[in-house]
């Protein structure tokens, strides 16, 4: 098993040398093999690692427990992304801290060309629940990805739309790709994985403590274009994605809510703090995001006049087409025309529907 990946999954597994760290000596060093089999002097060297990170490279020596993993991996059809592959996130690979390795389950591609990622409180209203479904509808017709963590809540919500709608989901995880967590999303997750994918940087056994959520919410935030916040409180795993969004310099944006709902301080915090911008609608997203042109305004054109006008008729309507109300004074002095034929003339309009009276003796054209 000495190929490249043996040496991609045994860099994850070097103890404090981290994700940065990894990237640094991939990219000096060009491959996960050559990091292994440079000197200690030559890896201490680069700015940034060090003698101890060298050594610590150098000394470990636990090269079974990476072949045990890739044995597990082909037993269960899960795929592998390092770093320097093509079907790597590319979009992760502007965050400062990708993950090195990511284990893979599905058929999405990450790299579709639309990504969003929706996350949200796990103890959702009927109105986060609404928007939720409302929003991932409207992205149909542009075949957007769906990004999510697969919690209960806002995450769930968005998957299940998703699907409904024929959409790619990709459903990234704080564990390892051995179990389910939530467990109650054991068959979400095997749906997910028929229309889309799930995604994690763990290896097999890796439970989902409570350390490694912040480490998956990275994922979600920096392999979408856009993050938005759905429903949330002040602290928890939501904002924490949303810290992340704006620090790499995705688009972020937060549903408003009342002022007086505790599941949306969150979000109006975000909002007060100019991290993001205010969610209305997709439209207004989508042309945000440059990936449809705004709807032009209707103008209303003048509908066709198909009743003969007199001459004095003329007048009166051409008068009214150059605004939209016009003062029956301002009739009388631009027609030339007496006081008593205009009027005699603008009733005899309304009656056919052409014109309407408005308060203040105004008229328009209908």
């Amino acid at each position: 098993m000495q190929d490249e990946l043996y040496y991609q999954v045994a860099l994850t597994l070097v103890p404090e040398l981290g994700a940065i760290r990894a990237r640094q000596l991939v990219d000096h060093f060009g491959t996960a093999e050559a990091v292994f089999r440079a000197k200690k002097k030559e890896i201490a060297v680069i700015e940034g690692i060090g003698e101890a990170c060298a050594r610590s490279i150098k000394e470990w020596d636990d090269f079974g427990e990476a072949e045990t993993e890739i044995r597990f991996t082909e037993q269960h059809g899960i795929q592998t992304i390092f770093l320097t592959d093509a079907a790597y996130p590319q979009r992760l690979l502007h965050c400062y801290d990708p993950p090195t390795l990511l284990y893979y389950t599905g058929n999405a591609d990450c790299n579709h060309r639309y990504i969003i990622s929706i996350i949200g409180t796990r103890n959702h209203t009927d109105y986060g629940r609404q928007v939720t479904e409302q929003l991932v509808a409207d992205l149909q017709e542009q075949q957007v990805m769906i990004v999510s963590g697969l919690a209960f809540g806002i995450d769930a919500i968005a998957h299940r739309s998703a699907l409904q709608y024929g959409l790619p989901t990709i459903g990234v995880l704080g564990h390892g790709l051995d179990t389910v967590y939530p467990m109650q999303h054991r068959s979400l997750a095997r749906e997910i994985t028929g229309q889309g994918a799930l995604l994690t940087e763990f290896r097999r056994h890796t439970q989902p403590d409570k350390h490694n959520f912040p480490r998956r919410n990275r994922i979600v935030a920096g392999m979408a274009d856009a993050t938005i916040v759905i429903e949330t409180a002040n602290k928890g795993g939501s904002m924490i994605t949303a810290e992340l969004a704006y620090t790499y310099n995705r688009d972020l944006f937060a549903v408003p809510g009342k002022i007086t709902d505790s599941k949306s301080s969150g979000c109006l915090q975000l909002l007060k703090q100019n991290k993001a911008m205010v969610y209305t609608g997709a439209e207004d997203l989508l042309h945000i995001l440059g990936w449809v042109e705004k709807k032009k305004p209707v103008i209303k054109k003048q509908k066709e006049l198909f009743i003969e006008l007199t001459p004095d008729e003329k007048i009166i309507v051409d008068l009214l087409s150059e605004q939209e109300g016009t003062p029956i004074d301002i009739l009388y002095l631009r027609s030339g025309l007496s006081s008593s034929t205009v009027a005699a003339i603008l009733l005899k309009l309304e009656l056919q529907n052409i014109v309407v009276s408005l308060p203040g003796k105004i008229y328009r054209l209908l």
